[in-house]
């Protein structure tokens, strides 16, 4: 029964943010999957360093082929996680991506919530509470959604499968090629993922 009421309370969250005559058909609360991921999304070119910094620059760029730091990292992240997704900079799952590591960085707590619309894929996060925050502050939490994402309906394909040792996995494909994954905790039901799946697909 919790489990339902925080679901409804997710999908009250989610409706304030919808126009008149969309309406939520399913939601889930998700994890973004981790290991590799898309890339981020093309950055605002930096100012150019003072003078006093091109001896610098220039050492660095000397140095630069021999510092492989970012591909070992790379190698341990598929090792132990495997790949989260794929994209190129700018692609939806990229996006969708980017927003999310940037939502809950941090020492707050959010949700993740996964929504699907008759229109559109959504994807939010609950308003941030602590460790220490009251059962009353969470719960309003859950209602109080910001939306970080969304995509046509049209344009994502869903399946929930295995990967590796979860079982509860959901991955979700756009139109351009790029793919995001999500899933719940192994002691979690999947039937949400299940069900944003299949709302995914329906006509």
């Amino acid at each position: 029964m919790m489990v339902d009421e925080i679901r409804a309370r997710y999908v009250d969250g989610l409706t304030r943010l919808l126009p008149a005559g969309e309406r939520v058909r399913a939601v889930a609360q998700v994890r973004v999957g981790g290991g590799l991921v898309p890339a981020a999304p093309p950055q605002p070119a930096a100012p150019p360093a003072p003078g006093g910094s091109r001896v610098l620059g220039v050492l660095l760029t000397v140095l630069s082929p021999n510092i492989t730091f970012g591909r070992a990292d790379g190698a341990v992240d598929w090792l132990f996680f495997g790949v989260g997704g794929r994209g190129a900079p700018g692609s939806q799952a990229s996006l969708l991506h980017h927003a999310v590591t940037v939502a809950t960085k941090g020492f707050d707590l959010r949700d993740l919530v996964l929504g699907v619309t008759d229109q559109r894929l959504l994807l939010g996060a609950t308003a941030p509470v602590t460790l220490f925050s009251s059962s009353a502050a969470s719960e309003r939490a859950q209602t109080d959604v910001e939306l970080l994402g969304s995509a046509p309906r049209t344009t994502v394909t869903a399946r929930v499968g295995w990967y590796r040792l979860n079982w509860k996995r959901l991955r979700l494909d756009f139109a351009d090629g790029s793919w995001l994954s999500f899933h719940v905790p192994l002691a979690d039901s999947g039937r949400p993922l299940r069900e944003v799946a299949a709302a995914v697909s329906a006509g």
